[in-house]
């Protein structure tokens, strides 16, 4: 009974904490204002243009797996990889980080592909993209760095403010707390070392890790990765123009607020939801936006590429209904 209530909480958790947030920040907002706006001021066909770049990441990214994939022995049709990143993005609006899992095992349906390989190959690509964040990221904000200050100083995110919150009981009750995460760690490890399937899933996993080695076409493998996130980039500022108050924000505040909206997604919500509508609210008000034309600018924008990814996932799903899965062909 507890395990239930325990996974029903952590199903919950992210809904209301990215719940919580629009609340907060949309509790006196006059939704009636939204329908002059979308009927009248939004020039959409800058809107429908983002979405050229908006889809065109995710099938760079359904691209690039494919290419990790072929070191592996494991050769699914390119389409069926695109098909299962946009199932995964769609996935990860009902539970959080589950699309990685999602997207393995569509392939694992429709081609036989090893979950556990293509698994690792997914970690594989976190890691990659995780680099590329972190160079675009760490360069945009040391370029703009006053304007981080302000938005750290602004949301009370800054280092001084977070230590300055912490009692010695806090301090103490933080010390158990790592300890007892190193404790659970320590158990899990042990159990995995006894269990022979789950010594062949992390062996699967590792084989898939490693297969970034053997890409065939390393050159063509950079360029999507990089073209994955220029394209996410060109997929939000394009929507600067769909409003007179933003398109004359600049290429600066795009590149700031893309970094600050990109960093506030890791809060597990359902595709950043609340977390990201405060960031990106907070920096473009630090641009010289106002409150209202900001606040208006995050709830369109995130609101329509929400639609745009659940559209996607909707084409995936039937288009996969058209094509029988083959016979399992043996891999694990």
């Amino acid at each position: 009974m507890k395990t239930k209530i325990a996974k029903i909480l952590k199903f919950l958790f992210p809904f209301v904490l990215g719940g919580g947030i629009l609340w907060w920040m949309y509790r006196d907002f006059p939704f009636s204002t939204l329908d002059d706006v979308l009927l009248e001021d939004m020039h959409w066909e800058w809107m429908v243009l983002s979405f050229i770049p908006g889809i065109l990441a995710q099938v760079f990214r359904g691209l690039r797996w494919h290419q990790a994939l072929e070191p592996l022995e494991e050769h699914p049709h390119r389409r069926n990889c695109v098909l299962a990143v946009y199932i995964s993005y769609a996935a990860s609006l009902l539970v959080p980080r589950i699309g990685e899992v999602t997207r393995c095992g569509v392939l694992k349906r429709q081609d036989g592909i090893s979950f556990s390989k293509s698994l690792g190959t997914v970690v594989t690509e976190r890691i990659v993209d995780s680099l590329l964040v972190l160079l675009m990221v760490g360069g945009v904000l040391l370029w703009q760095l006053p304007v981080v200050l302000r938005f750290f100083n602004l949301t009370g995110v800054g280092l001084r403010e977070m230590t300055d919150r912490f009692t010695s009981t806090g301090i103490i009750v933080t010390i158990i707390c790592l300890l007892c995460i190193v404790g659970v760690a320590v158990v899990v490890l042990q159990k995995i070392s006894v269990s022979n399937k789950l010594k062949d899933t992390l062996s699967g996993m590792w084989t898939g890790i490693m297969s970034l080695r053997k890409v065939r076409n390393v050159p063509l493998y950079l360029f999507y990765s990089v073209g994955i996130w220029v394209a996410y980039f060109l997929h939000y500022y394009l929507t600067f123009f769909c409003f007179d108050s933003t398109a004359q924000l600049g290429l600066t505040a795009g590149l700031v607020s893309f970094c600050i909206g990109t960093i506030a997604v890791i809060v597990p919500t359902p595709n950043g939801a609340g977390s990201w509508h405060f960031a990106v609210k907070t920096i473009l008000v630090l641009y010289g936006l106002g409150q209202m034309d900001a606040v208006v600018f995050v709830l369109i924008v995130h609101g329509i590429q929400t639609l745009l990814i659940i559209l996607l996932g909707i084409y995936a799903l039937l288009a996969l209904q058209y094509r029988r899965p083959p016979a399992l062909h043996g891999n694990g």
